[in-house]
């Protein structure tokens, strides 16, 4: 299956400030190229243990505006946003599903489960090849399901 178009600007914003934010001695978190309203926004996640401060946004900002303009991945006008993925964060990638085994989480279902619903909280039990395994807070029922059929999956509570 071939990628979109907003799969491949990702990928190639990613390539791009993945070295430049480790220099900085952070960590990409995630890159997203999305449309909201009749606007577009590169938000560039970026993480440290201890968090992240607008300090550190700003420089990755200042650090990689110069080279995405050079590599210039994306046709029309766009808001540049540099920011933490926050205390409620998103996992969207295998590395930060297995980094965050046994954390709280949050899940929400893009189809309802027979009995469960579509909204979700407990302990990330597993994560294996997209499968993650969830344990509810009593430890007496376990509920595995593909990362595809989440709308989203966010550490509940996380202490940076």
């Amino acid at each position: 299956m071939a990628k979109s178009k907003g799969g491949v600007t990702v990928a190639k914003v990613w390539e791009l400030c993945e070295p430049i934010v480790d220099s900085l001695g952070l960590r990409l978190w995630d890159v997203r190229y999305v449309k909201e309203g009749a606007a577009w926004y590169l938000r560039v996640f970026i993480d440290k243990d201890g968090g992240v401060d607008i300090n550190d946004c700003e420089a990755v900002s200042r650090a990689i505006n110069d080279p995405l303009d050079e590599l210039d991945p994306i046709e029309n006008a766009y808001c540049l946003e540099v920011c933490s993925p926050g205390i409620e964060r998103e996992l969207v990638r295998d590395e930060h599903f297995l980094q965050f085994v046994g954390a709280d989480i949050m899940v929400k279902l893009l189809r309802p489960l027979e009995g469960v619903g579509r909204e979700l909280d407990g302990k990330l039990k597993a994560y294996d090849n997209g499968e993650i395994t969830l344990i509810d807070h009593a430890g007496e029922n376990e509920l595995t399901f593909h990362k595809k059929e989440a709308a989203w999956v966010k550490l509940d509570d996380f202490d940076i």
